[in-house]
């Protein structure tokens, strides 16, 4: 796997057509370092945002041009509506940046608590509700409004260094993460036949207001603070901005981009999703992989199994 840099000087697709974009969680953080890129690349996109809460006034794009669509986003119905919003004024979404996203809440598993029986206490789901299930609806709702177009469009999902490694400390989190590399990973090759292109992008520490949420005790401290402590004991840090240009850089190449998987780590960048593919046998083995290839065609689902059938008769 080799480095590379994303130059946004050359995103001629982005620069050149203008596009509806939407982008959960774009109120703050990467998704808002995200809109204000794709806000400067080309002023004539459509963005639509949905989040909590809507985009600070130092978010200048277009009023004709944006929709700010505030909702709870585990709820479906509310999500939905959001779309139904950016499809009903724009009349087409071309990308989704399936973003939105919260830091592991609390001790689930080692901080036992009790409820008012005195019976140990259902476990807070809200971070797999958020990061997991949320993410899903969304994706489900960006290939239903892709699929409508002739070329298709591109989904990108917000991942973590901790969907590969999972973070000790962060244990549904990781799960949830972990679930997002998969969802990409079992959509990419259906998804390619109706010209979608899914990918993810694997954010390693990021200075983000998500910092300041997590289990670790910040004493009111800024992100940026917490951040510059964190680095002075080694850890590398992307900027938000860094994220937001692999983003762009993703839903630039559009179809070639499917299967892709950005890692960044200290504002670097490389394709992990590639990288594995291409050392399989290695970490498979070589027995072990030609067993799986061998398999590959069974008849599994029958949705596909259909599909294939009627490709075969036509």
């Amino acid at each position: 796997m080799s480095l590379f840099q994303p130059d946004a000087s050359t995103f001629t697709n982005l620069k050149s057509t203008p596009k509806t974009i939407v982008i959960t969680g774009g109120s703050s953080g990467i998704g808002l370092a995200t809109a204000r890129l794709l806000s400067s690349l080309n002023p004539s996109h459509n963005i639509v945002i949905i989040d909590l809460s809507a985009p600070p006034p130092t978010f200048t794009h277009s009023p004709s041009r944006l929709l700010v669509h505030t909702c709870n986003l585990t709820s479906w119905s509310a999500q939905r509506a959001g779309f139904e919003a950016a499809y009903k004024k724009f009349g087409r979404i071309d990308a989704v940046f399936v973003n939105a996203g919260i830091a592991e809440y609390k001790d689930q598993f080692f901080n036992d608590e009790v409820d008012n029986e005195g019976r140990l206490k259902e476990p807070d789901r809200r971070v797999l509700n958020i990061d997991m299930d949320a993410a899903s609806d969304t994706t489900k709702l960006a290939i239903h409004y892709l699929r409508k177009n002739k070329e298709g469009g591109t989904i990108t999902m917000t991942a973590s260094l901790a969907g590969y490694l999972a973070s000790a400390g962060a244990p549904l989190y990781s799960a949830a993460k972990h679930g997002v590399v998969g969802l990409m990973r079992a959509l990419k090759q259906e998804c390619a036949k109706v010209n979608i292109a899914i990918s993810v992008v694997a954010p390693a520490i990021t200075v983000t207001p998500i910092l300041n949420s997590s289990n670790r005790e910040t004493d009111g401290r800024t992100p940026d603070a917490y951040a510059k402590e964190m680095a002075g004991h080694g850890v590398p840090l992307n900027k938000p901005e860094s994220i937001a240009l692999a983003v762009c850089w993703l839903f630039d190449q559009g179809i070639t981009a499917n299967g892709a998987g950005i890692f960044v780590q200290a504002d670097k960048f490389v394709d992990l999703e590639r990288g594995l593919a291409k050392s399989r046998e290695q970490w498979m083995g070589k027995e072990m992989l030609e067993l799986f290839r061998g398999g590959r065609k069974a008849p599994l689902f029958s949705r596909l199994d259909d599909e294939a059938l009627a490709k075969s008769k036509i």
